[in-house]
């Protein structure tokens, strides 16, 4: 196995695909305050699919689409639904990076391969994780450009709602499969595990879920790692991987610099979220103690606090943002805490429950 270091410097970007990028493209920019700014298709010689990438802060975002019935892509979309197809990592040396994924055990998706155009060039390989969920490895050192070669900048402006930056992404796997997954990203690319909760922290009366979080060394990249745990009824763990068809990223989290501004334009923009009961503010104010925040805000906008020895977070949970019930978005704000809610995990989990009772799921 290959001792070299694997060096990610952080999320280039996020791929989802959907079955019409650019219906996608106006949700986004209406409901989320994402910008439009660039365009990959026919147009510019992409033949087989269309992308539009999303931006605000440092996220971004792209929306595909396969445009004929026989590409590999499109039954991937059959199966799975919009959902996260690529989680895109920056390296500086992508041949050095990508050996040394493959000698620890990496399986590779594509070998590298060159991207070019009047800019400059990009170098990218991929690499499987759970499902089929791609990590490809990027590096712009040698590129000019706005995004990537290929895409055609095309400016359509949004209302910017504060969203910064990818805050961490949560892959839910089979019952049995998480240490699996835990393991390969240890060896695979260098994590460390940040945090662990088992089905003792996180449950209800019906159901339960063990969680792992992994971390890339500079802890820039965070991924929890998910799976159901035996309970009187279904998880939603379950839940999603029925729907998802397999393991795949059950949520995003944005994290933002003023939660009460961001959820305030979102719920404004029709962005539909977990509903708290008001009991849950009974108690909290005293298990979290002082915060900057207005707390009757934060009550009237649902979003939920938690505190651990470094500081306090800010937090809120769309619902699904398909018609399945897989991928959602969490709204997130850090006041020192590097924590993930773990005071929030019961209140949260009966708030899911509650959508998987009115969907017969539960």
């Amino acid at each position: 196995m290959s001792a070299e270091p694997i060096a990610l410097k952080g999320v280039h970007h996020v791929e989802l695909l959907v079955g019409n990028a650019k219906q996608a493209a106006y949700y986004y920019r209406k409901a989320f305050g994402f910008s439009q700014m660039a365009y990959a298709g026919p147009e510019t010689g992409l033949r087989d699919q269309a992308s539009y990438v999303m931006a605000q802060g440092n996220i971004r975002l792209v929306l595909s689409t396969p445009l004929t019935p026989d590409d590999p892509m499109g039954e991937r979309h059959r199966m799975r639904g919009d959902s996260v197809l690529d989680i895109a990592f920056i390296v500086d040396d992508v041949d050095r990076q990508f050996e040394s994924i493959v000698d620890r055990g990496g399986k590779v998706a594509c070998e590298p391969y060159d991207m070019v155009d009047v800019h400059g060039r990009v170098r990218r390989a991929k690499i499987y994780a759970y499902g089929d969920t791609l990590h490809s490895l990027i590096s712009v050192d040698d590129y000019g450009g706005a995004f990537l070669p290929g895409y055609k900048i095309q400016r359509v402006a949004e209302p910017d709602f504060g969203l910064r930056v990818v805050d961490h992404i949560v892959g839910n796997v089979e019952d049995g499969k998480m240490d699996d997954w835990v393991r390969y990203y240890e060896q695979v690319f260098g994590f460390n595990q940040f945090l662990s909760f088992d089905d003792k922290d996180i449950s209800t009366e019906y159901s339960a879920l063990r969680s792992k979080v992994m971390a890339s060394p500079t802890a820039k990249v965070k991924f929890p790692i998910n799976e159901p745990a035996d309970g009187l009824r279904k998880s939603q763990i379950q839940e999603y991987l029925e729907s998802h068809r397999g393991p795949g990223v059950q949520h995003v989290a944005l994290s933002t610099g003023d939660i009460l501004h961001t959820v305030s334009v979102l719920r404004q923009a029709g962005v539909d979220f977990l509903k708290i009961p008001p009991s849950y503010y009974e108690s909290v104010w005293d298990r979290v103690g002082e915060i900057n925040e207005d707390c009757r805000a934060i009550e009237e906008l649902d979003i939920l606090v938690d505190r651990d020895a470094e500081g306090y977070l800010l937090q809120i949970f769309t619902r699904p943002v398909e018609d399945r019930p897989t991928l959602f978005y969490e709204i997130i704000q850090r006041c020192g805490s590097q924590s993930f809610g773990k005071g929030n995990f019961k209140s949260l989990f009966e708030a899911i429950e509650r959508e998987q009772a009115a969907r017969g799921n539960l």
